[in-house]
């Protein structure tokens, strides 16, 4: 089969490799997917660039690609013969794995391909995984959400735009902040409510604004260090801050503030949160989509053998949408 790996983390023009392996075999419990697209995600070119000074490969030749969608073509020992055939999407491939969907075939475990609705394109599929079960667990984790009011820091992004479908889905307004218009499109695309331009605006007052004073119930955040000051000025007390990335911070933990409103403070991360928080993802996940109310907003797309320049664009942080590699 064709596929793209690295030996040696490092830049993606350094080290990803094109060529022909071997094609797998499912074992136990597993099954073989036949790639139609690859989603590109943040912690694939982490992975592959050594991210935080890891550099230590953690096997020898690693295939990156941890979301995809397919067709199930072959399954193990203990896995029915009626998936055999099945549409599906593909979430943590490579997770304490060596091989991901950047291949023409992927091998995984049967409960991480999950059966994608007869209407939803190979694109969406593709970019579920980390994107929506992550933003399902913002959403979620302190119960349903219905008649509530969310704020979505980057509701343009990669988790952001996922979050305000599951949101408007599942019955909450949504108020979401971008700070370019190819944002402000994809926002108002998957049904924000609100949408405030941070670059523009002043994000408090608008939000008090769009509140008539009350506040949100929970805030989806791109970035809890730079986000913080603000989502205690907004959160209603007793509210939620779940956030699934922070730069430093700057100043001391804000404890206090905190204690005194009552916030709860979540931090999210997909690839360690408990078996059953990815079921209900999962669940409520193909809920939507049966729905027919979520999509995935494709910002690029690239053939396999351009997996580098892929890469490159992801790290860039100019593709405003979800990043898709094609293999059929």
């Amino acid at each position: 089969m064709q596929a793209v790996w690295f030996e040696k983390k490092g830049p993606a023009r350094d080290v990803l490799v094109v060529g022909e392996m071997p094609d797998p075999t499912p074992a136990l419990g597993q099954v073989r997917v036949r790639v139609h697209v690859s989603g590109v995600n943040p912690s694939d070119t982490k992975t592959r660039g050594g991210f935080g000074g890891n550099l230590k490969m953690e096997f020898p030749r690693i295939v990156p690609g941890q979301d995809g969608a397919g067709v199930i073509d072959q399954v193990g020992p203990g896995v029915p013969e009626t998936r055999i055939g099945e549409r599906v999407w593909v979430y943590e491939a490579y997770r304490g794995r060596p091989f991901g969907t950047a291949a023409q075939f992927v091998v995984i475990p049967a409960h991480h391909a999950v059966k994608l609705p007869d209407a939803i394109d190979f694109d969406t599929g593709a970019g579920l995984g980390v994107p929506a079960l992550t933003s399902h667990r913002c959403l979620f984790t302190d119960g349903g959400i219905q008649g509530q009011t969310i704020l979505v820091h980057g509701g343009g992004g990669g988790v952001g735009n996922p979050a305000i479908y599951l949101a408007k889905w599942a019955g909450a307004r949504v108020i979401a902040t971008v700070s370019r218009p190819e944002q402000e499109a994809a926002a108002k695309a998957a049904g924000a409510d609100v949408i405030i331009n941070r670059k523009t605006q002043e994000v408090i007052e608008a939000v008090r604004a769009a509140t008539i004073g009350q506040g949100v119930d929970r805030v989806v955040d791109v970035d809890f260090a730079q986000n913080l000051q603000t989502n205690l000025a907004i959160l209603k007390t007793g509210g939620v801050i779940a956030s699934y990335f922070s730069s430093p911070l700057t100043s001391p933990f804000p404890f206090i503030p905190l204690m005194v409103q009552c916030i709860t403070v979540h931090c999210v991360l997909v690839y360690t949160m408990s078996q059953r928080a990815h079921r209900e993802a999962i669940r409520d996940t193909t809920a939507c989509l049966e729905a027919g109310r979520y999509r995935t907003h494709v910002g690029a797309r690239f053939p396999l053998h351009e997996l580098a320049q892929a890469h490159q664009a992801q790290d860039s942080g100019s593709v405003v949408g979800k990043i898709l590699i094609d293999l059929v």
